[in-house]
């Protein structure tokens, strides 16, 4: 057992080496959606493939990594790794994701010593495939974009020029995209170098001892966090709107049974798999389980296989929730915080005070590539739109972030304008798009694009359009995401949530984004909270009164403490 201060300061330094990884990475990426929104995480594992350490990034990454790394090792086979090697892959049948997802792990030496594993996993703007951005709405994979299986892209600390090539030459943004390939392996040798100085400065031979306290220490806290959850079966179900290639909604349906310190979440009861991207893998189904149960114990029990090895997870392969080959899964990230949402209402039955209402729960690709007129040159852009969190039981949802497991930053106007041949129209909250209650949901955002001297393709892999984020206790439902086609003459065109097209000339994208939904009776909400969401611009006066009962002077914006008694009178007990 090693001395639990010299135990803190090694668990420290090794976070510390995942967090510099994480930083060396977005630092000389080349994309938008890397250096900046941070799309990419960064872990250190063990000899046998197990997170040990992690970067502060994606939470759903990290639980993917404690799935791809072991699945990837076991079938490259670590015999067949020398120092300075590094593999890659991207394969959503081998243990990975999406294809946009590209997994770089390098084997840490000492001497001749296998002793542990980087890896960092980033989403590249572009993959290859029928479109550009490599997430349109397709029938199968091979539609989708360049499939790597587990391939040695560096081998004695060069990088192998062959498949290298091979790589770039099925891209579209090639720059962009091979810059932020060598980014990723050179991430990895940052780490490489810290967990030996770690080893030296700590005059370790290995980290075989310390790991396996840091695995029983996180286990325990586990447990003990896990048998104080209210024991009980819980069930719920969710929709996506729909596959993008018919109108028929996808369901998905948990039953989640909490028995003796122990959890089981079963998804066999959801629809089967889909001819079309909105599939997801058993990893991204993980994910969800990982995150939404992390949420909900304490806050400071490290994330790494002490704790991942309490989720146990049923998901039939064939289903939506564990697609098998040759489907789709450009929109599994979509299915995958769709399922966070389902979750936590099926945790609302014994955790009420812990869980928020219905979120924006979607990615919300906004995708768009073509010829850059000022360079001459191929170029992709993706980013992801942000939308409302459901409220809260202590707290209203926070407007215009991304939710649950996706954690990515927005993408800030200025940036992408210098960068990209792109402006933007408008860029701004919704007003009244919040579902209402004692803590309303977080507003959507409004944002338009338009391209003055082209016309490129753009794609749009989201949802939300049909089936709203749902309020919890007797909130209401956020508002539902829309997508438009404004022509130069005016003329809008309704677009669907899946769907490819080439923007005209002077025609502008819009997508309106979904409000979060509301926790608890809106004629419950602190009528002063009411009169600053009307003096901010998010609630109008005239759903003040109707929906919460909450009466605002015109003229002041102040409240009207004697009509609103006389509103809420009335409908207090209703």
């Amino acid at each position: 057992m090693i001395d639990p201060v010299r135990f803190e300061i090694i668990r420290q330094a090794i976070d510390a080496a995942a967090q510099e990884m994480c930083v060396a990475l977005y630092r000389s990426a080349y994309s938008t959606n890397i250096k900046t929104r941070l799309d990419l995480s960064c872990a250190i594992l063990d000899r046998k493939g197990r997170v040990i350490g992690q970067s502060a990034a994606m939470p759903c990454h990290i639980s993917a990594m404690n799935v791809t790394v072991p699945a990837s090792l076991r079938i490259y086979g670590p015999e067949n790794l020398e120092p300075g090697d590094q593999i890659a892959t991207n394969d959503p049948y081998q243990g990975a994701t999406h294809l946009n997802d590209i997994i770089v792990i390098a084997p840490i030496f000492r001497g001749d010593q296998l002793i542990a594993y980087a890896a960092n996993l980033a989403h590249h703007v572009d993959v290859g495939g029928a479109q550009a951005g490599s997430l349109a709405a397709s029938t199968e994979i091979f539609q989708e974009g360049l499939i790597l299986p587990i391939v040695k892209i560096a081998q004695r600390r060069r990088l192998d020029t062959d498949v290298y090539r091979m790589f770039c030459a099925n891209i579209r943004a090639k720059r962009e995209t091979a810059g932020d390939f060598r980014a990723q392996v050179a991430a990895n040798v940052t780490a490489e170098r810290r967990i030996v100085e770690i080893l030296q400065r700590f005059n370790l031979t290995d980290l075989d001892e310390y790991v396996e306290d840091l695995l029983g220490y996180t286990a325990e806290r586990t447990r003990q966090a896990l048998s104080r959850l209210p024991e009980g079966v819980f069930e719920a179900e969710e929709f996506e709107d729909d596959d993008g290639h018919t109108d028929e909604p996808i369901r998905f349906h948990v039953k989640i049974t909490s028995k003796a310190g122990k959890i089981t979440f079963d998804f066999s009861d959801s629809d089967k798999q889909r001819a079309s991207s909105m599939n997801a893998t058993f990893t991204q189904t993980f994910a969800s389980c990982a995150y939404v149960l992390r949420c909900l114990i304490d806050r400071d029990i490290p994330d790494n296989d002490g704790f991942f090895r309490f989720i146990d997870v049923n998901a039939p392969p064939g289903l939506a929730v564990n697609a098998q080959p040759t489907a789709g899964v450009a929109g599994g990230w979509e299915i995958s915080l769709r399922l966070c949402d389902m979750l936590f209402r099926a945790f609302s039955q014994a955790l009420p005070e812990a869980v928020p209402a219905g979120c924006k729960a979607m990615v919300c690709h906004a995708v768009f590539g073509g010829r850059d007129p000022r360079a001459d040159e191929n170029y992709v852009f993706i980013e992801t739109l942000a939308g409302g969190y459901g409220g809260r039981n202590t707290s209203d949802g926070p407007d215009a972030v991304q939710t649950h497991h996706q954690n990515s930053q927005n993408t800030p106007i200025e940036e992408m304008e210098v960068f990209y041949p792109v402006r933007t129209v408008r860029y701004e909250l919704i007003p009244d798009s919040d579902g209402a209650g004692r803590h309303r949901g977080g507003l959507g955002v409004l944002r338009e694009y338009t391209f003055p001297d082209h016309q490129p393709k753009f794609t749009i892999l989201a949802d939300r359009k049909k089936i709203a984020p749902r309020g919890l206790f007797g909130g209401q439902d956020g508002r539902t995401a829309r997508y438009t086609l404004i022509a130069s003459d005016g003329t809008a065109t309704d677009l669907k949530s899946k769907c490819t097209f080439v923007v005209p000339q002077g025609g502008i994208v819009r997508y309106e984004t979904c409000g979060g939904g509301g926790y608890g009776n809106p004629m419950e909400r602190d009528p002063q909270l009411v009169a600053r969401d009307v003096r901010e611009g998010k609630v109008n006066i005239t759903r003040a009164a109707k929906i919460y009962g909450v009466a605002i002077d015109d003229a002041t914006g102040e409240l009207n403490t004697a009509a609103t008694q006389q509103l809420r009178a009335p409908r207090e007990f209703a």
